[in-house]
């Protein structure tokens, strides 16, 4: 898990983004690592030449784009160090010959670096302030330093450094040495990064960037030189390399072994349209049990994050981007998140869902709770809610992962549950994003944290849902277009664009076509031709407009909150259904179509109908920022319980 966390001046920061880590237990070969070492710090980062030729040619257009550029250069030649080791400057008569978990850079000297360094510097007096002169001034100065005392080639670099006794049996190989090292050099604390504040977000993000490269070279630049170890003095500084944890060591010497286990990805069968078209379910008079919801609830994450928010936390690895243009591609303005654990904020939804309904813990036949961000396994997150909710037993208290789709798949299997106990149904859809979105950039645009809760009984009287449809499958590249835990994004949810549209154009025309066939229940030609309101999964405003216009639904016709929430996946229908209700747009028992889509190529949707009375006032609550509940009341005592002793 990967938590934001406010720091002193209130602003949200991602630890994540600016201290970069990865999970060396779950990189499986050098082929693994250097992918992720391309896409992380390679992929946008300029070598010195080419910033040094760009500058001379005039190519930048102001200081901020210029410096933009040397930040992310010198986190790419910093990529190893920064994601294995820690520095240790040491004396070399104090170095250890033998030791085969200490290792030292071999280094090839940046050729005419001076003359490359001073076109820099001279581009850069001539370039226009972006924002702020004083503030780009000083980032100059910091960022600078690093460059222009840059002494090594970055494009050779390899991530397996030599032992010190590979370094002395390499004839002419050369290191770091640090004249008048001062181990009292000035180092930027984790807070003091964290803390940073700027006006312009861009420029935040790169003075935090600038304070950890920093504390990559915590000596005075201008008096490191290059050396080879023929040439070492017993007081010479040498600067080593340390495993930064034990799963980096066991990936070294795995790799030295030859031991490391590549993985072995399956190759797919091709995919094969079913037998015949999969009904939807048609909720007829004809029914044995009616379904009516009895109350809506939904519970916002407490933490509003806005663009700039995630301007402001942006890594290297990232293209540049303005909030402006994350409006742009996703619609998106703000996204909510919570510093609660998941369960929590379902277990608030619920309980305001079943005291909007009337209804008792004892008169509950069965949990249902949609999520695919849950990391509780054990007892399941179902199963916990009923026990949290007083409910002695159920005929069935179950998880259910169709991410996206979370609300057609509760809802459908709702009404199949509810008519074997004839009992109301709790159902909870709830997301937790916000900690495990760590760099991947599509996904901190797009995601966001919230929960609804339903419940749904069997009615006296007339009917709430119309019809349910459920998917699953496809191509393989769509089953795999959102992916969470994602090795190769270092466990972090993944979104790949292309193959999500697919999904989401094959889903809608299905669905369009379903239900132009269906029958109409106001005494039209079509049920199509009933629906009074479109509330679709919030997954991306200008990606679902540009795929629905083309098949004749108007943007009018579509209600979207995504805007202010992101996307909260399971809970995103639920949620914008009730905010159709508070914003107005939803003032009289209207009937509604409401389509979803998302990762293992699910979907689905349900036309119901959504009455103002069934929504019960939202759930609100002020941030505290405390410790999850099941770390808080953890205690020797339970474990000794848990043993039986």
């Amino acid at each position: 898990m990967k938590p934001f966390r406010l720091n002193k001046h209130g602003k949200l920061v991602f630890p994540c983004s600016i201290f970069i880590e990865l999970d060396f237990s779950i990189i499986s070969d050098l082929d693994h690592l250097q992918a992720i070492i391309r896409r992380d710090f390679e992929g946008k980062a300029p070598t010195g030449t080419e910033i040094a030729k760009w500058a001379a040619a005039g190519s930048y257009s102001t200081r901020y784009d210029l410096l933009r550029d040397i930040g992310v250069h010198l986190f790419w030649a910093n990529r190893f160090a920064l994601t294995m080791y820690d520095k240790r400057p040491t004396r070399w008569r104090d170095v250890p010959r033998t030791r085969d978990d200490v290792f030292v850079p071999l280094l090839q000297p940046w050729m005419d670096s001076k003359a490359k360094v001073a076109s820099v510097r001279d581009a850069y007096g001539h370039l226009d302030a972006k924002w702020s002169r004083a503030a780009e001034d000083e980032l100059f100065d910091m960022l600078f330093d690093l460059f222009s005392n840059k002494l090594y080639r970055a494009q050779e670099l390899p991530p397996i450094k030599a032992t010190i006794a590979e370094a002395l049996a390499t004839p002419g190989a050369m290191t770091t040495t640090l004249e008048n090292f001062n181990p009292d050099y000035r180092q930027y604390s984790s807070d003091e990064i964290l803390d940073v504040t700027e006006e312009q977000p861009e420029l935040e993000s790169l003075r935090r960037w600038a304070m950890v490269l920093h504390n990559q070279h915590p000596w005075d630049r201008s008096r490191a030189k290059l050396k080879t170890f023929g040439e070492m003095e017993a007081d010479d500084v040498v600067v080593l390399f340390h495993p930064k944890n034990r799963e980096v060591l066991d990936f070294i010497n795995c790799v030295k072994s030859g031991t490391t286990c590549p993985k072995q990805t399956p190759k797919p069968d091709p995919a094969v349209k079913p037998v015949r078209p999969l009904p939807p379910l048609v909720i007829g008079n004809d029914a044995p049990i009616q379904p009516k919801i009895e109350a809506l609830a939904i519970r916002k994450g407490e933490v509003i994050c806005n663009n700039d928010d995630v301007v402001r936390n942006a890594p290297p690895s990232w293209s540049p981007m303005s909030a402006d243009d994350i409006v742009e591609k996703t619609g998106i303005k703000r996204r909510r998140y919570t510093a609660e654990p998941l369960e929590n904020i379902a277990l608030e939804a619920a309980r305001a869902a079943m005291r909007h309904a009337g209804r008792g813990p004892g008169e509950i036949g069965a949990v249902l709770f949609c999520t695919c961000t849950s990391s509780r396994l054990i007892p399941s997150t179902a199963t916990w809610l009923s026990g949290q909710l007083g409910i002695m037993q159920t005929h069935c208290s179950a998880d259910i992962i169709a991410a996206c789709a979370g609300f057609p798949y509760g809802m459908a299997e709702a009404i199949r549950l509810m008519r074997e106990v004839e009992r109301p149904v709790l159902m909870v859809m709830a997301e937790k994003f916000s900690d495990k979105i760590g760099n991947a950039r599509p996904s901190r645009m797009i995601f966001g944290d919230g929960a609804a809760a339903m419940v749904i009984a069997p009615s006296n009287g007339e009917r709430d849902v119309e019809v349910v449809q459920t998917y699953a499958s496809g191509p393989f590249s769509q089953v795999n277009s959102i992916i969470w835990p994602n090795h190769d994004f270092d466990n972090d949810i993944t979104v790949y664009g292309p193959e999500v549209k697919k999904l989401v154009k094959r889903y809608l025309d299905q669905m369009m076509g379903e239900l132009s066939g269906l029958k109409s229940v106001k005494g039209g030609k079509a049920l199509i031709d009933d629906i009074d309101v479109i509330v679709p999964h919030q997954a991306n405003k200008t990606m679902i407009i540009d795929i629905a216009v083309p098949q004749g639904i108007k943007a009018d016709d579509i209600y979207f909150n995504i805007a202010e929430v992101g996307n909260a996946s399971s809970a995103s229908i639920p949620i914008a259904m009730a905010d159709a209700v508070y914003d107005g747009a939803i003032t009289k028992r209207s009937l509604i179509f409401a389509p979803g889509f998302g990762a293992g190529a699910v979907g689905g949707y349900v036309v119901m109908w959504l009455d103002p009375a069934m929504v019960a006032p939202e759930v609100t609550t002020e941030l505290t920022m405390v410790p999850s509940p099941r770390t808080a009341h953890s205690s020797l005592e339970d474990i000794k319980e848990a043993f039986g002793k």
